[in-house]
């Protein structure tokens, strides 16, 4: 217990430089994508958590997995470092019930929920991320079960006609890990563009754990007077071993390969009351899965999906208030040598409204979303937001809708020797319920917010005896509720600390089954704290100390720690004291790792 009471007394002791205050970054006009409508930050009135440019680079984290782990509330459970392989949780629930977002383009598979953080934007190519908790299908459609993570990529600016390039990283730590990212920056006329290359390499900290990551990204900008055209493309491989990620402990010669790729093309029209974003893009992954690395014929599956989408969403200005609308269609394939050959269309309608009274103290915005389903039929989802702006610092506010999520062909077709899906599944659906409040000023912001959901349908995989297969099924429905609280300070010299704590519970969890395979095991507690310290001009430190409790008990404690000289020569320590803890399905995390290295901003 002595290390834990280390890191508080360093926590406590930055009151010593608590004189000289600084004033917090202003993320006021920080447009945002909550909701259908153009609406700031500091006004939107839901559970939302911007990570910045700053942060990021201050942050002990190397990837976006990591750099997730240091928020209450968000469960990221890895396998091994590097963020290679983990499945994304926000406030409980399961990995198919959170939607993944790059720039407003949203990255489900059809195929399985393990597949969420697969396109993985390196972080130096990251402008911020909004973190959206509690439910979004309103706003996003299916699979924002328990909310959505957006990544907003780099904005292209600078002066015409430059070209720069740039090493973004160099570095090299335990378990031979060996990164390289470099980057270019074109800007013309009319045309602007970032090109990026990032690869990642270990040998694994453990027998079977080595990886090899690539990614490509090209953005580029087409100044159109005021319709601006934006092109992404991005292209992601990962290799690993796969030692016990998936199957039992045991199975520790598994081996898998996947590839995520995007193409995206969006534009914004402005006017002075109407702002439209149609936005079109293509998503391709591929997944091949090996039980034995070195004898391929025992057991293999190779999945390949696709996604086409169109997408229109506006805003519109009148004296009733803003408008939201929307319309996107989808049409996902799959081709499997396990799950098949099947298709599904989608069709998602969405209407937000926004009123304001009493001097724009009190805020209004009922909403509702209508999806199709060529394969699920009709679904309807409707909600509403409430906020009060007590001062120009308090407010309070509260949120109620609906939400659902489709299950994913893994859910309906998979087989194997040990497991059978079930084409008769229903759709999860819920409703949520939250109430909390906001305050913040130039050098304080805190948060609390309580929270509901009853869920029905909730879809597992169960068994009588243990002999039988595994068998999906709508086992029953589940309440999970909680509280989340939130606290940042800034003292001079841009030092801050921040403390937040989740806290869940799940009940009346309704199931006549002996075995399941994924029980509800949300983190219970979940602690989170961080620490900056700038000494010098030149030299600062960060610390990320996580606390986290599962419901069945489990509990463990993992402190990280980045020194950074002149915001580009850093080493960072992960499990500074050497924990002995799993994530997920008893897969061992390392112990005490370093990497050293050099680190910059695309800017």
């Amino acid at each position: 217990m002595n290390k834990y009471f280390l890191f508080l007394f360093i926590l406590i002791a930055t009151g010593s430089f608590s004189q000289d205050l600084k004033k917090n970054q202003e993320l006021d006009e920080v447009v945002i994508s909550s909701t259908k409508l153009d609406i700031p930050f500091s006004k939107n009135f839901r559970s939302i958590q911007i990570i910045d440019s700053e942060y990021i680079i201050n942050s002990p984290s190397t990837n976006i997995s990591d750099l997730l782990q240091e928020i209450s509330g968000i469960d990221i459970r890895r396998r091994g470092v590097g963020g290679v392989q983990g499945d994304l949780y926000i406030r409980g629930g399961g990995f198919d019930q959170t939607l993944l977002l790059v720039d407003g383009m949203k990255m489900d598979d059809v195929q399985t929920g393990h597949h969420t953080l697969n396109m993985i934007i390196p972080l130096f190519l990251v402008e911020r991320i909004e973190l959206i908790k509690g439910p979004a299908a309103r706003i996003f459609g299916q699979n924002a079960f328990n909310g959505a993570i957006n990544i907003i990529t780099k904005k292209i600016d600078g002066e015409s006609r430059k070209t720069k390039i740039k090493l973004n990283e160099l570095s090299y730590g335990s378990f031979d890990q060996r990164n390289l990212s470099i980057s270019s920056k074109i800007t013309g006329d009319k045309v602007n563009s970032i090109l990026g290359f990032s690869n990642n390499n270990s040998d694994g900290y453990r027998h079977n754990t080595d990886y090899k990551k690539n990614n490509y990204f090209i953005k580029s900008v087409i100044e159109n007077g005021d319709h601006p055209i934006e092109l992404i493309t991005s292209f992601t491989e990962n290799k690993f071993g796969a030692n016990g990620f998936y199957a039992s402990p045991s199975a520790t010669e598994q081996y898998e390969e996947t590839q995520s790729s995007l193409v995206g093309l969006t534009m914004s029209i402005f006017s002075e009351k109407l702002v439209l974003k149609p936005k079109i893009y293509w998503r391709r992954g591929q997944d091949e899965y090996i039980y034995i690395r070195d004898n391929p014929s025992v057991y293999r599956n190779l999945h390949i999906t696709n996604k086409i989408s169109a997408e229109l969403s506006g805003s519109y200005f009148s004296n009733l208030g803003m408008t939201g609308f929307g319309l996107d269609m989808s049409s996902y394939n799959i081709s499997s040598n396990n799950l098949g050959e099947h298709s599904r269309k989608t069709i998602n309608l969405f209407f937000d409204h926004q009123f304001k009274a009493f001097n724009e103290k009190l805020v209004l915005s009922p909403g509702i979303s209508i999806s199709y389903f060529s394969d699920m039929s009709w679904h309807s989802f409707p909600g509403i937001d409430l906020g009060i702006d007590l001062s120009s610092n308090l407010k309070l506010y509260g949120n109620i809708g609906k939400t659902y999520r489709i299950p994913t062909y893994t859910d309906l077709y998979y087989r194997d020797k040990t497991t059978i899906g079930n084409e008769n599944l229903l759709p999860e659906s819920a409703s949520s319920t939250e109430i909390g409040m906001k305050y913040n000023k130039s050098l304080l912001s805190m948060s609390f917010s309580f929270f509901q959901r009853n869920a029905k349908n909730i879809i597992d995989y169960v068994k009588e005896n243990e002999e039988d297969l595994w068998n999906a099924r709508n086992i029953g429905s589940l309440t999970t509720s909680g509280f989340e609280f939130d606290f940042k300070y800034f003292f001079k010299n841009k030092n801050f600390m921040s403390i937040s704590y989740t806290n869940l519970s799940d009940d009346k969890y309704i199931s006549n089954i002996n075995f399941s395979r994924y029980s509800i095991n949300s983190l219970k507690h979940h602690l989170t704290t961080r620490l900056n310290l700038n000494y010098t001009k030149k030299l600062a430190h960060s610390l990320t100390y996580k606390f986290a409790e599962r419901s069945d008990g489990y509990s463990y404690s993992v402190l990280d720690s980045k020194i950074m000289y002149k915001k580009r020569f850093f080493l960072y320590i992960n499990n500074l004291f050497d924990e002995d803890y799993s994530e997920t399905n008893m897969v061992p995390m390392p112990g005490r790792n370093m990497l050293i290295g050099f680190i910059t901003s695309i800017d």
